[in-house]
């Protein structure tokens, strides 16, 4: 499995795995264990904690049940302003679990109202035993973070707001 100039004993190359969870996403996958010699990577997606009744999956995501159709276009029509226009958003490279330090008892990498830049450490994301460190790839102060410490996280998340 050599994609070009890649060496085919780096399993872990995050290019490739960032490659085979968009094959996941494009053909409906919940899971992909390849193994090469020794190596072996297993992706698997994360699946609701509880099994859940049919429908209640949406009713689990929607925040308060909407009576009427009139208050769901009030309540897009609030969530706009909310956003500014110069957002941008650190995402997640990966599956994992989300960790705003480097332990328990650390300070977080960063909290909002820092000035992070390209290469500003913000989080470590921990993927099959391993912990990455995760650069906020753009620049300007931190506005928000939009997940929990310990939290799961999906591939393309957002998981800071930057501005």
């Amino acid at each position: 499995m050599n994609d070009g100039g890649t060496n085919s004993g780096e399993v872990f190359d995050v290019r490739r795995v960032r490659r085979l969870v968009e094959l996941m996403d494009e053909y409906s996958l919940a899971e992909i264990d390849l193994r090469h010699g020794n190596q072996r990577i297993r992706l698997r997606k994360a699946l609701p904690a509880a099994p859940l009744l049919p429908g209640a999956l949406a009713a689990a995501a929607a925040p308060l049940p909407a009576p009427a159709a009139a208050a769901a276009p009030a309540a897009a029509a609030a969530a706009p302003p909310a956003e500014p226009a110069n957002a941008k958003y650190v995402v997640s490279p990966m599956v994992g679990t989300f960790y705003a330090s480097a332990s328990p008892d650390a300070p977080p990498f960063a909290k909002v109202g820092d000035q992070v830049g390209p290469e500003s450490i913000v989080c470590i994301i921990e993927a099959m035993k391993v912990f990455n460190e995760i650069p906020a790839e753009c620049s300007g102060k931190l506005a928000a973070v939009l997940v929990e410490n310990g939290d799961a996280v999906e591939y393309g998340q957002k998981l800071f707001r930057v501005e």
